[in-house]
């Protein structure tokens, strides 16, 4: 009897350390700490003064739930590398990367993302003819038959799927033309602009399904803030963070108010961390209307999650780690405060 429990017992803590070892690799495989919950500003034109260089354009690291996700890459590859690697931010290990639409200030830094990161997945909106690739059946072209091959594409025998290039052909992308679960708990949503000056463009935005209520991180909101929050109001009603571009950089007092007023009273967004292209007047206007759930967002800035989320101090990478070892409460004061 002793020597069938004992054998039991070291079957069930060998299965324990397989499994820890599991979990482990896993987490390990993007740099993952299953415990963080946090979005961390790479690439904005403001901020404080820092290592990182400030530049007109949008890339946001989200770490939630054990995955690191590169939300767009910014516009110019050699200021992604200096602000990644002046965090201390590993882009080589990434469970994926979402590129929230087609303009050049969001998508530029790919260049540096892929030589450190080849193959990583990367979500990207689908659109006809696009820059991430397109595909269509050969069905979709009329053909007639009367013609000589020579008239005819691919000697009137064309493939059952026409694959169209990207600017990136070696790139991983997976793409999406509707919103999307792409994890537990993780959807993209995408929705089309109606604007006149980006009329169709697609764009996606990242919505995150917390027990605190929905964490929505935006590139530029082409399609309207307002619409896309009520997009991820249909996943989760509770609305509790909404970070990124709002597009309302030249917008005028009266379209401010309109969509400051809709997300606050109509939406019940919970807490904002606007930045990129939301605009300095829409920055006041916010600030006005959400006082101590409005926060900072600027360059190199992060933005802790949870019940209660605020920014933390803009430490250099080893100034954090530094006061992570030291563990004092005078060096915590000193990493988080709330602006």
């Amino acid at each position: 009897m002793k020597r069938k429990t004992r054998l039991a017992l070291c079957i069930t803590a060998l299965g324990l350390l397989l499994a820890g070892y599991g979990a482990s690799s896993l987490s390990q495989a993007a740099g993952a700490e299953p415990s963080k919950a946090q979005i961390t500003i790479l690439y904005d034109a403001f901020g404080k003064p820092s290592a990182l260089e400030k530049d007109w354009g949008f890339a946001a690291l989200i770490e939630y739930g054990g995955k690191r996700i590169l939300f767009d890459t910014g516009d110019n590859p050699d200021i992604l590398a200096k602000n990644a690697k002046a965090k201390g931010v590993d882009l080589s290990k990434l469970d994926f990367v979402v590129l929230s639409h087609r303009h050049g200030d969001h998508m530029g830094g790919m260049e540096y993302l892929l030589s450190v990161n080849p193959r990583v997945r990367i979500y990207a909106p689908k659109e006809n003819f696009g820059v991430y690739g397109f595909s269509l059946p050969s069905s979709f072209y009329r053909k007639d038959e009367s013609l000589p091959p020579e008239q005819r594409y691919y000697d009137g025998a064309p493939p059952f799927v026409m694959k169209f290039g990207s600017a990136w052909p070696r790139a991983n992308f997976e793409l999406i033309e509707k919103t999307t679960e792409i994890v537990p708990g993780l959807h993209l949503i995408a929705l089309v602009s109606d604007k006149p000056t980006t009329l169709e463009l697609r764009e996606l935005s990242l919505a995150i399904d917390t027990p605190d209520g929905i964490v929505l991180v935006v590139g530029c909101s082409h399609p309207g803030i307002d619409k896309i929050v009520e997009a991820a109001a249909s996943i989760n009603p509770r609305i509790h963070l909404v970070a990124g571009g709002f597009h309302l950089v030249v917008a005028k007092d009266e379209e401010i108010e309109k969509i400051v007023s809709s997300l606050h009273d109509k939406w019940g967004v919970e807490y904002v961390a606007p930045g990129h292209c939301t605009g300095e007047p829409t920055f006041a206007a916010l600030k006005r209307a959400f006082g101590g759930r409005y926060l900072y967002a600027g360059l190199g800035t992060t933005i802790s999650l949870g019940a209660t989320p605020s920014p933390l101090a803009g430490l250099d990478q080893s100034a954090a780690n530094q006061t992570r070892r030291s563990g004092s409460v005078a060096g915590a004061v000193t990493e988080r405060f709330v602006f």
